[in-house]
């Protein structure tokens, strides 16, 4: 039987550690029988032959830069079965001036409320709100998401913008408060799958840091979903 394909591709912003957090998977990915291939830009999307020859991309680029080229490449790819997964704003917040890519993964970042501006001290963990993500009715029966419950963290919580054509097995709830702009709560989807074409798209939206991608949830549901991505014989 041949090995499954999996190609990490990998850069953008530093803060995400795009290096470290994606050598946490890549023994997972090798222990369940991939040959694994590590790109540091996405100049491989625009290999058709490489592109063709991938069962799963792992991304991990937080905003910088896609050519029209690379773009076309990556959906061309899932289109035709490739699967594509990632985590937080590796995957969600990537390629902000690409609409072909937003209209690919389904959602994009829009912020991460922050801690009350009395409490705030000017580093990250302004950002870090205890919060809930809440498995969904449809998540609890998913591959990607049975049998976890719902991940109580503290860390960046993404309010995400997005369209109906997402399957959500998890979301997140950003409650008022005095001293932001919004009137009730807003529930954002925190963790969903995509068809797309013949392929799968997952997207996992915690991820900040280093410990939040070990946190035994998180992981579990990256690596499900990394398995339930990759490409299969039929769309079903």
């Amino acid at each position: 039987m041949a090995r499954r394909r999996a190609l990490v591709v990998r850069g953008g912003w530093a803060g995400h550690q795009p290096v470290k957090a994606t050598e946490l998977f890549i023994p997972f990915l090798e222990a369940h029988d991939y040959a694994v291939r590590v790109e540091e830009s996405t100049e491989v999307y625009a290999d058709a032959a490489a592109m063709a020859d991938t069962d799963l991309v792992v991304q991990c680029v937080t905003m910088s830069q896609i050519t029209a080229e690379q773009v076309a490449g990556l959906s061309a790819a899932v289109v035709a079965g490739t699967g594509l997964t990632g985590w937080h704003g590796g995957i969600v917040d990537s390629f902000r001036a690409s609409a072909e890519y937003l209209h690919l993964v389904g959602g994009q970042f829009a912020t991460h409320p922050g801690k009350e501006p009395c409490e705030r001290r000017g580093g990250e963990e302004d950002n870090f709100l205890p919060h809930r993500v809440h498995v969904t009715d449809l998540g609890r029966d998913h591959p990607i998401t049975a049998g976890i419950g719902d991940l109580d963290l503290v860390t960046e919580q993404y309010w995400v913008l997005h369209d109906d054509l997402i399957d959500v097995l998890a979301t997140t709830s950003h409650p008022t408060a005095s001293w932001q702009p919004w009137h009730r709560p807003v529930t954002s989807p925190a963790i969903w799958t995509r068809r797309w074409g013949a392929g799968r798209v997952v997207v996992t939206t915690p991820g900040h840091s280093l410990d939040v991608l070990e946190h035994p949830g998180v992981r579990t549901v990256i690596e499900r979903g990394m398995v339930w991505a990759t490409r299969t014989s039929s769309a079903s």
